[in-house]
């Protein structure tokens, strides 16, 4: 099991947020809100070898909030090139774009889950633009009837898709790792949605599969034995309003000493 560093912005500002809150005309539940600009926590996850995180961008695409959010995450690909991913209004015409400013790979949600199903033409098309190697499907879901959709548009609107077992395995060939974000869980400390961890677990237990990083909830030492016990070391794992450097109780050294 690996931490995966993030970097969640809005409107400008670094931010961790309640992921459910979200809404494009009234804004967000906030936890946190940054003094420091998204370099200065990029530096800090350089300075302790912390590669494989994500840069987040909650605004909608095509508005001034997203070129300001825009701009921070290209301050803090910048600063530590190669080590982190993005996502956050990704499409084909602009993928290459946030590479050549830094990231590994960018992360992809909403283009790719076109108006509630897979597009597989998009998919492809994308996939063979950036290379598989420098793609990350983004899976959050919701739940809803008692089963786990994958969400879109700043996990604002169900898919028709649930995120299973055999979808991860239907997807994979297109990309080079998972990010899912338990989005009812997302930013509110209360422990993990153990269900949808679960479905995680099941797919990392192939050796054919590829890396996945858990969001959503986390908010003590337990969590992440939970998780390590659960999924048998092979599922990753992101903290963020719980983390002390946006505002929470549990400090980085503690996190990267107990994993």
């Amino acid at each position: 099991m690996r931490f995966r560093p993030c970097i969640d912005i809005h409107d400008g500002k670094v931010k961790q947020i309640v992921g459910g809150s979200l809404n494009d005309e009234k804004g967000a539940k906030e936890n946190f809100v940054a003094e420091y600009d998204a370099a200065h926590f990029a530096y800090i996850y350089k300075e302790n070898n912390l590669s494989g995180g994500h840069v987040i961008i909650l605004n909608k695409i095509g508005t001034d909030e997203y070129m300001a959010s825009k701009e921070q995450a290209f301050l803090a690909l910048s600063a530590f090139r190669d080590g982190m991913s993005v996502g956050g209004g990704i499409t084909e015409e602009n993928a290459t774009e946030f590479i050549e400013a830094g990231a590994y790979a960018v992360i992809v949600t909403s283009y790719v889950f076109n108006n509630g199903r897979v597009d597989m033409d998009r998919l492809e098309r994308l996939s063979k633009k950036t290379g598989r190697e420098h793609l990350i499907l983004d899976l959050s879901c919701r739940k809803k009837d008692g089963r786990y959709f994958i969400v879109t548009d700043r996990w604002q609107k169900f898919t028709d898709t649930e995120l299973s077992v055999s979808v991860m395995h239907e997807l994979e060939q297109y990309a080079c790792e998972f990010l899912i974000h338990a989005v009812d869980a997302e930013g509110k400390q209360s422990g993990i949605e153990q269900d949808v961890f679960g479905i995680l677990s099941e797919y990392r237990q192939d050796k054919d599969s590829v890396p996945v990083t858990y969001a959503g909830g986390v908010h003590n030492l337990s969590d992440i034995d939970i998780i390590n016990r659960l999924g048998a070391g092979k599922v990753d794992v992101t903290i963020g309003s719980a983390l002390d450097l946006f505002g929470g109780n549990l400090s980085l050294r503690e996190v990267l000493s107990h994993i």
